[in-house]
């Protein structure tokens, strides 16, 4: 039996757990010996209390074991996943970190290391789709709709964060890229705002995100979007909020102290936002790819609606995002998806088997998702 360490106990890192422990011998690290306590009481696994930013004990840690999984927060990940290519282990990552993964592409080649990284729903899935289809068919079109929300309705907000809300206000206000005939353009956040119908929920709105991420240097499709789905009315909320400078980085000096707003924005949404352990919430994905196969216009949908686990008190965020990541790490595992260097998703959604893999494995687990096609002799 393999053993596999999990770099992080968090929310989407306890989905993980409840997974991969029961196939594999498990063990969790974090410097949270509470939330580590938690799971321990909960699944078969052994357990690290860790500083994982100490590159020293991160490198002692995992030099026994075949397989990480890195779970840590987002602003760790890029100096995490480095270390871990440094000790030569195999990965699959899903910090979403800024940096550009790319730059440590040659080390991974250098120290014949595998990493699969973005491994989660959006990004993850939806490159995965992408990737599939781009090897399959000449794609001209590819749109991405997401969002997680809970489904009681609070005003004002109405709107809970599964992961930090500083991590969320970024979407709100980092510049967003697509692709338009071929040229990569920039649009601000929250903007070309549109009212969409998606089964089950009804009535969402839709805004600019800059989601794409890998994708605008891995795949040659001339128009790309991501938009992320919120309640009718978030946006307007979020642009009074960014115009008026709640999310600003500079500091500015309140009564002799100086303080980021943008940190005191996070601090005051965290309770509005804050996310139980038992609330019920829903991930829903809609994904359209228009293009060319086999001489004939064609277009894939694939919609996804996943709902919070009562049984396992699993969020549907973390169940869609770490199922996901469990998946990959099944490849990573059983040699099914091997190529040393920087992988991310679209990579194994290339390859048939993994990607059809990856979706069983979903399935299994019941994240599902419903799968259309249209096809015309001309457009």
């Amino acid at each position: 039996m393999a053993d596999i360490i999990l770099l992080g106990a968090g929310r989407v890192g306890r989905a993980i757990a409840s997974d991969l422990s029961k196939d594999y011998n498990l063990t969790v690290a974090d410097i949270d010996i509470e939330a580590l306590s938690q799971l321990k009481k909960q699944y078969p696994l052994e357990i690290s209390e860790a500083d994982l930013s100490d590159r020293k004990q991160l490198t002692d840690l995992i030099a026994p074991f075949d397989l990480v999984v890195s779970a840590v927060p987002g602003f760790m990940g890029y100096k995490t996943l480095e270390s871990i290519i440094e000790a030569g282990k195999d990965v699959a990552d899903i910090s979403f970190f800024e940096e550009d993964p790319f730059e440590l592409h040659q080390k991974a080649l250098e120290n014949d290391v595998t990493v699969v990284m973005d491994c989660g729903v959006a990004p993850g899935m939806s490159n995965m789709i992408l990737g599939y289809h781009n090897n399959e068919m000449g794609v001209q079109h590819f749109e991405c709709m997401v969002g997680g929300l809970p489904v009681k309705r609070t005003w004002p907000y109405e709107y809970k964060a599964p992961f930090s809300p500083i991590d969320v206000i970024e979407e709100y206000i980092r510049p967003a890229r697509l692709v338009v005939d071929g040229d990569i353009i920039t649009k601000p956040a929250l903007s070309d705002a549109e009212y969409v119908d998606l089964d089950p929920v009804g009535t969402l709105e839709a805004f600019n995100t800059d989601g794409l991420r890998t994708l605008l240097q891995t795949m040659e499709v001339p128009n790309m979007k991501e938009k992320t789905l919120r309640y009718p009315g978030h946006i307007e909320y979020m642009k009074m909020l960014r115009e008026t400078g709640f999310f600003d980085r500079e500091p500015n000096k309140v009564n002799g102290t100086e303080i980021r707003p943008i940190d005191l924005t996070a601090k005051l949404l965290f309770q509005e936002w804050k996310l139980e352990p038992q609330d019920e919430e829903f991930t829903i994905m809609d994904i359209n790819i228009k293009g060319i196969e086999n001489e004939k216009y064609v277009e894939y949908t694939y919609h996804l609606y996943d709902r919070y686990d009562p049984e396992e008190e699993l969020s549907s965020m973390a169940r869609t995002t770490g199922f996901t990541c469990t998946a990959v790490a099944r490849l990573l595992l059983n040699k099914q998806f091997q190529n040393p260097g920087i992988n991310p998703p679209e990579y194994v959604g290339a390859d048939e088997e993994c990607f059809q893999q990856v979706l069983d494995d979903l399935e299994a687990r019941n994240v599902i998702y419903q799968v259309n096609q249209k096809s015309s002799a001309t457009e």
